[in-house]
């Protein structure tokens, strides 16, 4: 896992993006850049750059954030979040422990997965 001490990641990231990959906020619903983002590519973490989520995968969940449902093997950990009165699945990068958002088992696709993830805390990479 990669790491950086708080300093560091206050000089590379955005007020915005700091608050949430580091600090675990969210930001607001229907503010993120990638949000109506249509082309093909790859998604990845704003910190560390490593690959999360494919394109193909992406959907418009109306939810208000980029929503996928399925994350590339390897690239996500889980953790449980009792948080704000509920019990929900938080997702972070599995290389530098970034917050991304949550994960939800209620997709529509075949794999029933939603993943909530914040704009702010993704890159993208158009395929060329």
């Amino acid at each position: 896992m990669t790491t950086k001490e708080n300093e560091n990641w206050k000089e590379m990231l955005s007020e915005l993006a700091y608050r949430v990959c580091r600090l675990g906020e969210t930001e607001a619903p229907f503010s993120g850049s990638l949000l109506y983002n249509q082309e093909a590519g790859t998604y990845h973490c704003v910190c560390c750059k490593s690959a999360l989520f494919q394109s193909q995968t992406k959907f418009d969940s109306g939810c208000g954030w980029p929503s996928f449902d399925e994350a590339e093997s390897g690239a996500v950990r889980y953790l449980e979040d009792r948080s704000l009165g509920m019990v929900r699945t938080e997702i972070r990068c599995a290389n530098c422990d970034s917050h991304l958002g949550h994960v939800f088992d209620d997709g529509p696709t075949e794999t029933k997965q939603r993943y909530c993830v914040n704009s702010v805390s993704l890159s993208f990479t158009g395929k060329e």
